[in-house]
């Protein structure tokens, strides 16, 4: 798979294209620019782009922007953004723009490589990965009267599981409850929200979109 990987830091650019290399990866380029992680992704299409959100030359939001930018003009690309600030509202912005195949790891989080390659992984599948802090920092941006607070607290805590990007299978481990009964309440958290089955059946990804609007607004 081609990536590209967008990071100010040289030294953890590098780390992560050795890594991933290492790992059979194709890092066709890096960047450390907002500027050069468009153009290089606009030249070499790539499936993959790793991003920071704080980059050159506005050192602001200049990674998540770019990331939409490319979204926007390249749809089927798969965004993992990382970084060590938590922007939920950036976040949600990537998510709506088109949730499949997107990330957002907190570097401070990744004490080990596997988990980091898991997502690299999953985001290329078309998954979605969110790490269990920016979703936390959501929820406390909550707003009242919306169609999330309808859900028992067991089935809320399923779905907040669905927005870090388990399977049915981990959180049924995490929840100590039954592969069955997990489905059983994403079937009822599907009704809940209004979601009835679609050919393409993206009701997950729906689902997870409106749980981070509720807790963003």
């Amino acid at each position: 798979m081609r990536l590209i990987i967008g990071e100010d830091e040289g030294l953890l650019r590098e780390g992560l294209s050795r890594l991933l290399t290492d790992e059979g990866y194709d890092v066709v380029a890096t960047a450390s620019t907002a500027t050069e992680l468009v153009a290089h992704t606009l030249m070499l299409r790539p499936r993959l782009v790793i991003t920071d959100i704080r980059m050159p030359p506005g050192n602001a939001r200049d990674g998540i922007e770019a990331a939409l930018s490319l979204r926007a003009s390249m749809p089927d690309l798969a965004v993992l953004v990382l970084s060590q600030h938590v922007d939920s509202a950036g976040a949600t912005e990537l998510l709506t723009a088109g949730a499949r195949g997107v990330g957002y790891l907190l570097k401070q989080r990744l004490i080990d490589v596997d988990p980091f390659l898991q997502a690299v992984q999953e985001v290329l599948d078309g998954g979605t990965v969110i790490d269990s802090t920016v979703v936390d920092t959501m929820m406390k941006r909550s707003r009242p009267d919306n169609e999330i607070d309808r859900l028992s607290p067991r089935r809320r805590e399923t779905l907040a599981l669905m927005a870090e990007g388990m399977s049915n299978s981990r959180i049924a481990a995490k929840l100590v409850v039954t592969d069955h009964a997990v489905a059983r309440n994403i079937s009822a958290i599907f009704d809940t929200l209004g979601l009835p089955p679609s050919p393409d059946d993206h009701r997950r990804v729906l689902a997870v979109l409106k749980y981070l609007d509720r807790q963003v607004r």
